[in-house]
């Protein structure tokens, strides 16, 4: 049966990816925590949403610890000053190195339980260095050789985006998960660049949003 490590965020794009993981083969949850402002709530929104698949191809999330503060001073995702809110452009979302650490730390972990294949919910209107086609091919062959394990990273959504997945996952708790860089208590902001991303996709998809929003953009 294949094994994947599944780069989870508790995310839409994210959650959608670890459910069609878990659909043909023993999907393993790795979420990262590196000190992000919106950490505590996406937590709890990826254990609510991994409950009500209720799938035993899902295994336990694997939490892995890197505090990034210290590399990023200053960083509008690590002291929640100055959130991208819903104008601005994409780019601004921009968190050096994020996909960098992620991979590597999930490869490391990979090289000690015996799996060989890293996916990430990267979708087609990422516009970052570190999520590109090239970037994944490239880092593949670099944690192989310097793990002495093989490693595949794949990003499967990469020719789709966000309301494609909605259309196609519509039937998953998606309303569960957390797609906002500022949250307010247990719901998203509404106003950041993430909420209005995510709003923008349901709207073009045509399907309810059930996300609990603080503040409607849209």
């Amino acid at each position: 049966m294949i094994q994947t490590a599944v780069l989870t965020s508790g995310g839409l794009d994210s959650a959608a990816l670890l459910a069609e993981m878990a659909s043909d083969g023993v999907a393993w949850p790795i979420y990262v925590e590196a000190g992000m402002i919106w950490e505590a709530v996406e937590k709890r929104s990826l254990d609510r949403f991994i409950q009500s698949l209720g799938s035993s191809s899902v295994r336990p999330v694997t939490f892995l610890t890197v505090p990034v503060g210290p590399l990023i001073s200053g960083h509008w995702s690590v002291t929640g000053e100055g959130v991208p809110s819903a104008d601005a452009a994409d780019e601004e979302m921009y968190i050096p190195g994020r996909n960098i650490l992620l991979i590597g730390l999930a490869a490391v972990w990979c090289s000690v339980h015996g799996v060989n294949r890293i996916v990430i919910g990267s979708l087609g209107a990422n516009p970052f260095p570190d999520a590109t086609p090239g970037f994944f091919a490239s880092y593949s062959e670099l944690l192989s050789a310097g793990l002495n394990h093989a490693i595949t990273v794949e990003a499967p959504f990469r020719g789709m985006h966000k309301e494609d997945l909605i259309r196609r996952y519509g039937h998953l708790p998606l309303y569960k998960t957390l797609t906002c860089a500022n949250p307010v208590g247990e719901s998203h902001c509404g106003a950041c660049n993430k909420c209005f991303e995510r709003q923008s996709a349901f709207r073009a998809a045509g399907v309810i949003d059930k996300t609990p929003y603080a503040e409607a953009v849209l």
